[in-house]
């Protein structure tokens, strides 16, 4: 919790209209941005890629929730060394390494690919890989843009952080849908590209200044992040909402048997639908970019996690890819809510010195709610079938919505999202 004596940041009231390209001209947030874009953008191509890829080979809906698990599996086993090694070592390295790390693990798929694949299990070892880079990138990624803003860009360039994300993330797996019907060693071959062009990015970036913890290390130091998070209820209740909202209503792992078997279409399909939710979240983006929350906003983060439930119940009931598509953009544009305020309460409210515990903390929890989500829907799919479990998992993320606004009601009726 921040002292008496460590104020946390404060948002500058502009008036509404204000310049969204702000952060933008500082070349340091630029080439950060950038870095982070072709990460995400790699990171699409490949997991579309691989999706379609094991699901071609098995035939299993569990496959695909192993997928997510082997990606989430690091994340928590490694939270306490990765928040504290990037609150203790340079960010941008960290980042440069992670992203030059998941690069030669789609290289790897690039070989395994082209000797002949009989048995996905190889593909779960390098995801597994994957998932230990993206355990070290989350948190390097997350605690460095404040480093590279000012005070008054911080809230600007929040939103376009969460915006490189989308932006990739509507391309991406549309572009890895035709990579992969071109070829799936195209596909993983242009992703491998990508990731070394991010790293380049992040270590060309003008290595900034942070505060860096001087304490010995210690258990107490290394479940920092937990401490902090559980002693502010505010921002423990954004971040659980957001955890299990997305761990139930998570849709994604099962869209390669949507687009195959319910929708009756193919790779390109799935690029597409695995587009949607950025599609729907960009927008919102860019709209929170000019227009930031400034009132309401725990009322307003409650609402479009319900809405966020609603919307998964109507994809997972529709069977035709007109009413699928913007059942999804409606999904993403609402989640774009929840992750606009869980990340700018998280970087307003965390000292400099813990940043990179509690994102590490954070990145857990997303990985939980992505990863662990899609394997939450792959079992459940196994168990039930995949329509049942994406209605379940949206019913579900509406109950969570109105519970947590009944356990935590200081973030119900927090107003702003600064600390006053």
């Amino acid at each position: 919790m921040p002292s008496a004596t460590t104020p946390a940041p404060t948002v500058p009231e502009a008036p509404h209209g204000e310049d969204r390209f702000a952060a933008f001209r500082n070349r340091r947030f630029l080439l950060y941005w950038l870095s982070r874009f072709a990460a995400t953008f790699a990171t699409q191509v490949v997991v579309v890629s691989v999706g379609w890829q094991i699901y071609a080979l098995t035939n299993d809906p569990w496959d695909l929730g192993l997928v997510g698990l082997c990606q989430f599996a690091p994340a928590f086993f490694l939270v306490l060394v990765t928040g504290t090694a990037v609150d203790r070592y340079s960010r941008r390295m960290i980042m440069a390494i992670a992203v030059a790390i998941e690069g030669l693990g789609a290289v790897a798929l690039v070989a395994l690919t082209y000797h002949g694949l009989v048995t996905p299990v190889p593909i779960f070892a390098i995801l597994f890989v994957f998932g230990i880079a993206r355990a070290f990138f989350g948190p390097a990624s997350s605690s460095l843009v404040v480093n590279l803003v000012s005070r008054d860009e911080l809230a600007n360039a929040i939103a376009w952080n969460s915006s490189s994300w989308q932006i990739a993330a509507i391309v991406g797996p549309a572009a890895g849908g035709l990579l992969y019907g071109v070829s799936a060693l195209v596909a993983y071959g242009v992703g491998a590209a990508l990731f070394l062009l991010s790293a380049i990015f992040a270590l060309v970036i003008e290595a900034p200044s942070h505060r860096r913890s001087s304490e010995p290390a210690s258990m107490e130091t290394i479940v920092a992040g937990f401490r902090f998070i559980w002693s502010e209820p505010i921002v423990l209740g954004a971040i659980s909402l957001d955890l299990f909202a997305v761990l139930l209503g998570g849709a994604v792992a099962l869209m390669p048997v949507y687009a195959r078997d319910v929708l009756d279409a193919g790779p390109l399909a799935l690029g597409v639908l695995r587009a949607a939710p950025a599609i729907g979240a960009l927008p919102m983006a860019l709209y929170l970019a000019a227009y930031p929350i400034r009132n309401h906003a725990g009322a307003i983060m409650f609402v479009f996690v319900g809405l966020f439930g609603a919307f998964t119940m109507m994809f997972g009931l529709s069977t035709v890819i007109w009413i699928s598509v913007p059942a999804l953009m409606l999904m993403g544009a609402s989640d774009m809510i929840s992750v606009y305020v869980r990340e700018t309460l998280m970087q307003l409210w965390t000292p400099d010195d813990v940043r990179g515990r509690v994102n590490a903390v954070n990145n857990m929890f997303i990985g939980a709610s992505n990863e662990l989500g899609e394997f939450r829907a792959g079992g459940m799919a196994r168990l039930i079938g995949a329509v049942p479990a994406v209605v379940v998992g949206g019913a579900a993320t509406v109950g969570v919505a109105a519970l947590w606004a009944w356990m935590f009601p200081q973030l119900r009726k927090a107003q702003r999202l600064a600390r006053d």
